[in-house]
């Protein structure tokens, strides 16, 4: 058997892109078109608790599998998104959703951008008046008396 360096690279990289697309392949376990985009969908708005920045379908971490599963188990069993979303919440905290419901212990994370904005609006505002009525101050010509008493005011020193 005559094996070379050529034939081993192309196994260990077919074996490699395997492994990589094994996350992806387990997304196809639903034979229903309708069933696979609704859990292609769901697990796009969940986040992985360990990766953070990765959705639960993008993340090969183990606890995203994990839960992939249970939205898979949960989607057979006939639950609705809205149960499997809150579901994922109520087991890994808010911060497993890409999208906060809106509630009072959440309000400063959706309003919040809107109010910095506002009050960012504000101050750009209140600094452009300032330096609008400081120019107008300073282009203001003096009256006669003013004059004088400046003309009084440099003699004397």
């Amino acid at each position: 058997m005559n094996v070379t360096v050529k034939t081993v690279e192309a196994v260990l990289l077919l074996l490699a892109v395997m492994l990589l697309a094994m996350p992806a392949a387990a997304q196809e376990r639903f034979e229903d078109p309708q069933l696979r985009e609704r859990f292609s969908e769901l697990t796009r708005e969940l986040r992985c608790p360990k990766c953070q920045n990765e959705s639960i379908a993008e993340s090969g971490a183990p606890i995203s599998e994990d839960m992939r599963e249970r939205v898979r188990r949960m989607m057979r069993e006939g639950a609705t998104d809205e149960e499997i979303r809150q579901a994922m919440v109520d087991r890994f905290g808010s911060f497993v959703s890409y999208r906060p419901e809106f509630a009072p212990r959440t309000w400063a994370l959706w309003i919040g951008p809107f109010v910095a904005l506002v009050i960012g609006v504000g101050v750009v505002l209140a600094l452009v008046a300032r330096n609008r009525a400081r120019r107008q101050l300073d282009s203001t010509p003096l009256s006669d008396e003013e004059r004088r008493r400046a003309e009084q005011w440099l003699r004397d020193e």
